[in-house]
C-alpha cells in the first residue's frame, strides 16, 4: 500500500508554508533588527538562547516525542500530560533557583561573557521561556498526531509575527541605552512564544482527548516510553550542549561582537534548514510510524525525499558559499560583512544536516535511541577538542571551522546509519 502522494504533498505544503511565512517574517525583520541592535546585542541574545535550547530538553524529558507513536489516544494523552507536568515542575524549580541566586547577588554564576554578566532581568527570562517552549512542543506533537498541520503552521506564523513586533518596538532608538533595549531581543522572543502558545493551547483543548487520565496511566506511559528520558534526552542534551559550545564556552574568552557575527551566520544557515526540517520531520514521523506499524515498505519514499531535497538545495548552497560575504554586507549593513567567513565554514555541515536532521525520528520508530546516543557522544567530544584547539591558538575562527567540520562528519555518519536501519527493516520478514 503506497502513500497517497496528493495527501502527503498537501500536508507537506501546509506545514512548509506556515514555516516559510514565519521564517520569511523573521528574515525581513532582521533587515531592521540588524540596524536597531549591534553585533554585541545579538551575541548576548544568542548566549541567552543557548541556555534555553539546553534546558528545554530536560524540562519534558523528551516524552513529547512518544505522543506520535502511542498505540491509542488514551496513551497519547497520558504521556502528553506527563510531559506537561514535568515541564511545569522543572520550570518552577529553575525560577526558584534563579530568584535565590539573584537575591544573593550571584547571577554571574548563571552566565557570563568575558567578565561581563547577564543582567538579572535577562536571567529571569529563562524559566518562562523554558516553560513556554516545553508546553509548545507537547501541544505541537499532539496536534501532529491528529494531523492538524494547519493549526501548527498558523501557530508558527502567530509566534513569529508577534515576536518580531515586540523586538522592533523594544529596539526603537528612543529606548537606546535603557534596560528595555538591552533585553529587547530576548524579551521579544518570550512574548512572541507566549502568543503562539495561546493559539496552540486553544487548539489543543479542542481535541477530543481523554481527560480522566489516572496517575497509574501516567506511570505506565512513563515506563513504556522510558527510552526517551534514558537515551533520547541525554542524546539531545549532549547534542545541544555541543551545538551551543561557542556561546557557552568560547564566548567567555572572545569578544561578543565576534560571537554576534557567528550567531548571525548560524541563524541564516540553519534558519532555512529549520523551515524544511521542522515541517517534514513532523510529517514524515507520523507517516513512517504508521507504515512501520502496518508492516509496509518505506524505502522508496525516503529515498525519493532525500534525492529531491538535495537536488533543490545544492545550487542554493553553492551560491551562498561563494557570495555569502557580499550578501550579508548588502542585506544587513557593512558591519555584518564579517559573517561571510562563518557562513563558508558552516555550509558543508548544514547541507548534510538538511537531510540527516529530517530523519532523526527513524531511531525513535525503530527504538534504536541507545545506538544513536553514541553518535552524539562522539560529536560532543570532537567539538570539545575543536574548542580546546581554538582556545590554545587564540583563534575564535579556527575553533568554529573545526566545530563545523565535526558536525558535518557526524551528520553524514548518522545519515548512513539511518538508511542502514531502513534497509534492515525492508529486508526483514515484516515487509
Amino acid at each position: 500500500m503506497k502513500l497517497k502522494k496528493s495527501s502527503f504533498i498537501r500536508d507537506g505544503i501546509t506545514l512548509v508554508s506556515g514555516n516559510v511565512w514565519a521564517q520569511a517574517i523573521a528574515f525581513v525583520s532582521y533587515l531592521v533588527l540588524s540596524r536597531l541592535f549591534s553585533p554585541e546585542d545579538f551575541g548576548l541574545y544568542n548566549i541567552f538562547y543557548s541556555y534555553i535550547e539546553v534546558l528545554i530538553i530536560v524540562s519534558t524529558c523528551k516524552y513529547e516525542l512518544a505522543i506520535v507513536i502511542a498505540d491509542n489516544d488514551r496513551e497519547a494523552a497520558a504521556v502528553g500530560r506527563l510531559a506537561l507536568r514535568l515541564n511545569t515542575f522543572i520550570s518552577l524549580a529553575l525560577l526558584t533557583a534563579l530568584l535565590v541566586l539573584t537575591l544573593l547577588g550571584h547571577t554571574e554564576a548563571f552566565a557570563s561573557t568575558r567578565l561581563s554578566t547577564l543582567n538579572p532581568m535577562l536571567a529571569l527570562l529563562v524559566p518562562p521561556m523554558v516553560f513556554l517552549c516545553g508546553t509548545s512542543r507537547v501541544y505541537s506533537f499532539t496536534l501532529n498526531r491528529f494531523r492538524r498541520f494547519r493549526s501548527i503552521a498558523l501557530s508558527e506564523v502567530v509566534g513569529s509575527t508577534s515576536g518580531v513586533l515586540f523586538k522592533v518596538l523594544l529596539g526603537l532608538p528612543r529606548l537606546a541605552s535603557t534596560l528595555w533595549h538591552t533585553v529587547g531581543l530576548p524579551l521579544g522572543t518570550v512574548l512572541g512564544r507566549a502568543c503562539a502558545n495561546v493559539n496552540l493551547a486553544w487548539r489543543w483543548r479542542r481535541l477530543e482527548l481523554p481527560r480522566d487520565i489516572s496517575r497509574d496511566e501516567r506511570r505506565a506511559a512513563a515506563a513504556r516510553f522510558r527510552n526517551f528520558p534514558l537515551f533520547t534526552m541525554p542524546k539531545d542534551l549532549i547534542n545541544s550542549l555541543s551545538y551551543n559550545l561557542p556561546f557557552l564556552w568560547l564566548a567567555l574568552y572572545f569578544d561578543k561582537a565576534e560571537v554576534g557575527l557567528f550567531a548571525m551566520a548560524l541563524t541564516f544557515t540553519f534558519r532555512p534548514v529549520n523551515i524544511f526540517n521542522t515541517a517534514f520531520e513532523k510529517l514524515l514521523y507520523v507517516r513512517i510510524a504508521e507504515r512501520v506499524r502496518a508492516h509496509q515498505t518505506i524505502w522508496a519514499d525516503l529515498r525519493r525525499f532525500v534525492l529531491t531535497i538535495n537536488a533543490v538545495a545544492l545550487p542554493v548552497f553553492a551560491v551562498a558559499f561563494f557570495f555569502g560575504e557580499e550578501i550579508f554586507g548588502f542585506l544587513f549593513g557593512g558591519r555584518w560583512a564579517g559573517c561571510g567567513y562563518y557562513l563558508r565554514c558552516l555550509l558543508p555541515w548544514v547541507f548534510v544536516a538538511l537531510t540527516s536532521t529530517s530523519l532523526t525520528f527513524i531511531a525513535n520508530v525503530f527504538s534504536r535511541q541507545r545506538t544513536e546516543f553514541f553518535f552524539y557522544i562522539v560529536l560532543f567530544l570532537l567539538r570539545i577538542a575543536a574548542m580546546v584547539v581554538g582556545l590554545q591558538c587564540g583563534s575564535f575562527r579556527l575553533a568554529i571551522l573545526l566545530f563545523a567540520a565535526a558536525g558535518a562528519v557526524v551528520s553524514l555518519a548518522l545519515l548512513v546509519w539511518y538508511f542502514s536501519l531502513v534497509r534492515r527493516y525492508e529486508n526483514s520478514e515484516a515487509c
